[in-house]
């Protein structure tokens, strides 16, 4: 199915950095130092709980967790991956993938809502977004 309709929500879109698309979902960088955390979200339209998706498209968004996640906690070295897809702010189908320490500042609770937003550096948001693109396999060769 074409995505030409698809379009990401702009509460998604002013709290994230784009990274890139992958074959079914736009993978964004949650723009909060305190916490590397990121977000997948499927390019289809109307697409709200994963039940939306056809059985192909679930299989891809299984695969596409699983090679973010994978990045993601290499990446950081966290001591835990939380994966969850919620939607109570935001409706729009979205995949959180947030690396967890110890250390952090919500642990071992979930991060909303403990501290405020801590913006990224943009040295070290390119640093990290650098990183997280090879990992993934979204820069060109």
């Amino acid at each position: 199915m074409p995505d030409s309709a698809w379009s990401l929500n702009p509460r998604l879109k002013q709290d994230t950095i784009d990274i890139g698309d992958l074959p079914l979902c736009r993978v964004l960088v949650i723009n909060d130092a305190n916490y590397p955390w990121l977000l997948l979200v499927p390019r289809r339209p109307e697409a709200v709980e994963i039940i939306d998706l056809d059985e192909v498209e679930r299989a891809q968004l299984m695969t596409e967790i699983s090679r973010v996640g994978r990045a993601l906690k290499d990446v950081t070295k966290c001591h835990k991956l939380n994966i969850a897809a919620l939607g109570n702010v935001v409706p729009q189908l979205h995949v959180h993938l947030i690396a967890r320490r110890s250390s952090d500042a919500a642990w071992p609770r979930p991060v909303w809502g403990v501290a405020p937003p801590l913006a990224y550096d943009a040295g070290e948001a390119q640093q990290f977004i650098g990183l997280l693109r090879r990992k993934i396999w979204l820069d060109n060769p």
